[in-house]
Formats: structure tokens, C-alpha cells, sequence
């Protein structure tokens, strides 16, 4: 039997749910297939949205349209705004969430979605258009072929995945259900290069095993601000989540059983996360240290289980419930679920380009840790990105590329296409280069007139961003004119001791304005911040021509004299885009770009 679509989506999670979200927002018919409908939003690990520089992902597929912080908002149960004491440019929001609850109302709104139809099976295999050098669909276990011009592979930890824990394997992606391993062998036969990265849980723990007297209470902000750029208003009864630490017989434990660990047995040969590694690696890594700390949170408003971020770990039961005693307040702890690591393919980035597409396979896309990154957050990001390109590809339009200086998104799959990450990847704030443009707060400024353009987002969040737009440059204007003993209230405002609410307090008329406080919040950072952000709008203006000149799909790079050996080779490999990206691809040097350049203009 065959199914015909514009776009298939291979797997759930959060890149898959943003992938098929965006491709079904722009008209397409769309087809997600996955092992089980009912685990489409299931959170793998830490039930928790955003933190540092991954909240300004979030806002960022937001403010495009998608899904996961109006889930957050539905299931969260607590919010905090971090790095306040610090610069807007760092400031990211997080939310711990409700499990279950996130995974139900993504479910609901995946289900609802005009365009969308979910498929339960199994992807067993690519299928191949006339020339062999495009995809036409996917093959299901069960004999369906389902037709379309554009995949995108979302596959998660799911490709190739591998359970580890002391002695015990399994293939798994993920606790109690099946990897997808029959995707990879296909890939493969289409030549392309796949690595292996690891990852890991902690155990689950029972909340009424725990003595919370004896831990530090961590209460989330009060107001909360919401995660999407469209809620209004949050009302929630936030929960609080605690702090511990290890001690040193924590971690002599450790050190005596870490031979039993998978990972320093040699047995699991994929990287781990760097930025996120096992307890037991940290324990050998930093031995001048005595104490790691270690965060314990509610997996939702009615459950038991408390998921003690920091703890992660695929050393035995045995050892885990050993070692978990030694920390203070988890003395009688009951373990619910022993954590393990797992192990994946990914396909080696320099096979992809700007528009998350496999360069040797037009309209096979992918993203997520098939993509070899970590992280819900960046997941979304690259799902939205990727499930935009997939539709316009079936509908024969050209590709959008978000730049280094416009989103994280931009930053994000620009790193990822220059080098092959040798560990899962993760975003910073110190990964951008234009961090103060690229603030949490302003992400719906930035990119919701592009989504409009673009047909990602509705009239009434465009509509929504206008007036905020307009609200800010109304204020910005009042305080250029107003003054105060000779100042005007901007060049008071710059001050480094003066607040908004010191303007408030001069001038009553600005209240009037109307602007809600994050818009307050905005003003403050843009005019405090002006000088700077001045500067990196222009170097902002240089890397943007690069950016919008285009290179030709078929563009005959054998034809170009001058151009070194290996410059050529990549080229013809990657196909970059843009001369941006082309500069940024390993062996290409500038003087190529350069050539480049005269070249296209003739």
C-alpha cells in the first residue's frame, strides 16, 4: 500500500513535533511516523524547558510559531528567569515541568493539527527516487510505503540505540521501548557516514523516601513569567525543587566501582556529553574535587518520582542505590529506576547544510541528536528549522538559512555544519557572537515578522508583536524628548545606578504608555546597551551580504580556476548555500571566497 504526502517526519520527540508542526502550518500534507502515538512530547530525561542560552532557543521556535513554550506554559510548575544579576544578553528562562502533563498536551496539539497525520509503525527503510541521489518516501515494517518528495529524520537517541547499566545491555532508545535500527543500515547504503554518541539518566527516586528537612529549598520567581511569547498571563501553583550535594563517601564509592562502569570498560564507544557528564566520570575527571552538586526535582504535581539532576549514571543498581545514601537527605531513599546510558548514531555534520539537509541526498532532511547535539531545546530548534525547509523543498522554493547574527537557530546549525561535533553539542551564550541582539526577550521582535512572511506564524501573534513594536519605539521616543535638569531621560536612563523605575518615579506620563514590565525590561537593556548594540549592528550589516549571496544549486565549482584542491573538494561535498556558509566550511580558505565572490559576479 502507498501513501502519498508533501512531507514525512520520522519520529516524535521534540524536533519531530516542530518539524511536522511547521511543514503542516505552511499547507503541507504531512505524514509522522512513530513506534507509539501516545509518547509523541514523551521527555527522555530532565522533565525541564530552557536554561542558559536554550531558553532563548525556545523563545526563538516560539516566536516562529511552535509548539514547545505554550506546552511548557500548559505543564509547567515552576519558573525562574536565571542569571538575573547579570546582563540581559545571558538571561535565559527555564521551567521545570509536569511529565506527564507536557507529554499530553503535546500529544492533544500534534493530534489536532490541521494537515498532520500521525502514523504508528516502524521506518524501516529510505526509498529512493528514479536517479538514486533522492528520497521518494519511507518503507514501514509492516509493508507500507508512504510517498513524498521530502523526510525528515527525527530520530533522537532512538538510531542504532544501545541501554547500558554495570553488566546489562539491551537495544532500547530509551527505558521499556525498542531502538530504530533498521534506519541506519539504510543510510548507509546511500553512503552516508554515521558516529556514535552517548548519553545518560539518573535514577528515579521516591519523593516519600527523602528528608527534605535536611536539604536547601529552591522556590521558583514570584510573579512567574511566562515561556511563550503568547500567554498572557501564567496561573500556577509553582512547586519547589531542593539541593544537595555528594560527599566523599559518595564518591569512594564511586572510585571503588568505577571498573563497572560501561563506559571505562570500553563497552560503549560513543562520546559523551562534556558539558553533561556521568557522576562517575566527574568523580574520576575532577578527584581534587569532594562534593558535586546535585539538584533534585519533581517529575509532576502528583507523582512520586524525583528526578536528582547531577546524578547520572550507568554504573550497576547495586552501586547506584549504594552511593545515592551517602548524599544528605537521601539516607533511606527508595530507588524507583536504576539510571542507565545509551548509545546512538548520528550522522557526521559535514554532511549537512544550512537548511538541515543531507548534502548527498536531496530532500532527506534531519535533526536532533541525529544531528549530533544534546538537548530538547536544541532539538525544537533544529525540528522547526528543518520541518520549514522540508515543506518549501516539496513545494520547489528556495530554502530559508537563518545567519549567525539573526537567532541561536542561526548560530547553532551554522556550528554544526562547519565541524563534525566530536560530543554532543550543546548551546551557550558564548557561542554567539551578537549575544546582545540576541536576547530571550526580544526573540518575538526578531523573527515573528519572518514567520509571518514566511507563513509560520497567524495574524494574531504578528499582530501582537506590531503593537509591542510599536509600544517600545513610543517610549524610546518620549524618553529622547523628555528631560530632567538638562538630561534627556535616555541619557539618564544609560546610567548604570538608574532603573525604569526611577523613570516612573520622574516622570508619571510614562506609565501611561502601557508598556507591560518584560517591555519595560527592553527598553532599559536597549538603552543602556546602545553603544554596543551599535557596534555589532555593523558588523551585523557585513556578515549579511555575505549571507544573502547566493550560490547557485548547480554551480560548477571544477570550473573555477584558482580555487585550491581542497577548497573544491569540500565545496562540491557540503554545496554550500550561501557565501557565508562556504566561507565557514573546513579547508576553504578566504582567498577562495574571494575568488568566489568575483566569480558569482560576473
Amino acid at each position: 500500500m502507498t501513501r502519498d504526502f508533501d512531507v514525512i517526519v520520522v519520529g516524535g520527540g521534540h524536533a519531530g513535533v516542530e518539524a511536522a508542526s511547521a511543514a503542516a502550518r505552511l499547507g503541507r500534507r504531512v505524514a509522522m511516523v512513530v513506534l507509539d502515538p501516545a509518547a509523541i512530547g514523551r521527555m527522555s530525561c530532565n522533565p525541564a524547558i530552557g536554561g542558559l542560552a536554550k531558553g532563548q532557543l525556545v523563545r526563538e521556535v516560539d516566536a516562529l510559531g511552535g509548539e514547545m513554550a505554550l506546552v511548557t506554559d500548559v505543564a509547567g510548575i515552576q519558573f525562574r528567569m536565571l542569571n538575573t544579576s547579570k546582563g540581559p544578553a545571558v538571561r535565559s528562562p527555564r521551567a521545570q515541568c509536569d511529565r506527564d502533563a507536557y507529554n499530553r498536551a503535546m500529544v492533544a496539539r500534534v493530534l489536532a493539527r490541521p494537515g498532520l497525520t500521525v502514523v504508528a509503525g516502524e521506518a524501516v527503510a529510505l526509498l529512493a527516487g528514479a536517479n538514486g541521489d533522492a528520497v521518494a518516501g519511507v518503507a514501514l515494517a509492516d509493508g507500507t510505503r508512504l510517498g513524498a518528495p521530502a523526510v525528515v529524520l527525527t530520530t533522537g537517541t532512538f538510531l542504532g540505540g544501545k541501554l547500558f547499566a554495570g553488566a546489562w545491555e539491551a537495544p532500547g532508545g530509551r527505558h521499556g521501548e525498542a531502538p530504530a535500527a533498521a534506519i541506519s543500515a539504510s543510510l548507509r547504503g546511500f553512503g552516508v557516514r554515521l558516529g556514535r554518541h552517548k548519553t545518560g539518566t539518573p535514577p528515579r527516586l521516591s519523593k516519600r523516601s527523602i528528608d527534605f528537612t535536611r536539604l536547601e529549598v529552591q522556590h521558583g520567581d514570584d510573579p512567574p513569567q511566562p515561556f511563550s511569547f503568547r500567554t498572557t498571563r501564567l496561573l500556577v501553583r509553582q512547586l519547589p525543587c531542593w539541593i544537595t550535594r555528594t560527599t566523599p563517601a559518595t564518591h569512594a564509592i564511586i572510585r571503588a566501582n568505577a571498573h563497572h562502569s560501561p563506559m571505562f570498560q570500553g563497552r560503549i564507544q560513543g562520546t559523551g556529553p562534556r558539558y553533561c557528564p556521568s557522576v562517575e566520570d566527574k568523580v574520576v575527571r575532577f578527584a581534587d574535587q569532594d562534593s558535586h552538586q546535585v539538584f533534585l526535582e519533581p517529575e509532576g504535581r502528583d507523582s512520586d518520582e524525583i528526578y536528582p539532576n547531577g546524578v547520572s549514571t550507568s554504573l550497576p543498581a547495586e552501586v547506584q542505590k549504594a552511593f545515592l545514601r551517602t548524599i544528605p537527605g537521601l539516607e533511606d531513599v527508595v530507588v524507583l529506576r536504576p539510571g542507565y546510558a545509551v548509545e546512538y548514531d548520528y550522522v557526521l555534520t559535514d554532511q549537512i547544510r544550512g537548511d538541515l539537509q543531507v548534502a548527498s541526498l536531496r530532500g532527506l532532511f534531519a535533526a536532533g541528536q541525529i544531528n549530533g547535539t544534546s538537548g530538547y531545546e536544541e532539538a525544537a530548534g533544529q525540528g522547526l528549522v528543518a520541518g520549514l525547509n522540508a515543506a518549501r523543498f516539496a513545494a520547489g522554493e528556495e530554502p530559508v538559512v537563518f545567519d549567525r547574527a539573526t537567532a541561536y537557530l542561526g548560530v547553532m546549525v551554522d556550528d554544526l555544519c562547519r565541524v563534525n561535533p566530536t560530543e554532543p553539542y550543546r548551546m551557550f551564550t558564548s557561542r554567539a557572537e551578537f549575544r546582545l541582539l540576541l536576547r530571550s526577550d526580544n526573540a518575538d521582535r526578531r523573527l515573528t515578522p519572518l514567520g509571518e512572511r514566511l507563513g509560520l506564524v497567524d495574524a494574531a501573534q504578528a499582530d501582537a508583536v506590531r503593537g509591542k513594536e510599536q509600544r517600545i519605539a513610543a517610549a524610546r521616543k518620549w524618553l529622547d524628548l523628555q528631560r530632567r535638569d538638562g538630561r534627556t531621560l535616555t541619557e539618564w536612563l544609560r546610567r548604570p545606578e538608574v532603573t525604569v523605575a526611577d523613570v516612573f518615579a520622574w516622570d508619571a506620563q510614562f506609565a501611561a504608555l502601557g508598556l507591560a514590565p518584560a517591555e519595560l525590561a527592553e527598553v532599559e537593556a536597549e538603552v543602556k546597551y546602545a553603544g554596543y548594540i551599535d557596534r555589532q549592528a555593523m558588523e551585523v550589516a557585513r556578515l549579511k551580504r555575505m549571507e544573502e549571496r547566493r550560490i547557485p544549486a548547480a554551480f560548477d565549482y571544477g570550473g573555477v580556476t584558482g580555487l585550491s584542491n581542497e577548497a573544491r573538494l569540500r565545496l562540491q561535498q557540503r554545496r554550500p548555500l550561501t557565501l557565508g556558509e562556504a566561507g565557514r566550511i573546513a579547508g576553504v580558505r578566504q582567498a577562495d571566497v574571494q575568488l568566489l565572490l568575483v566569480v558569482l559576479g560576473r
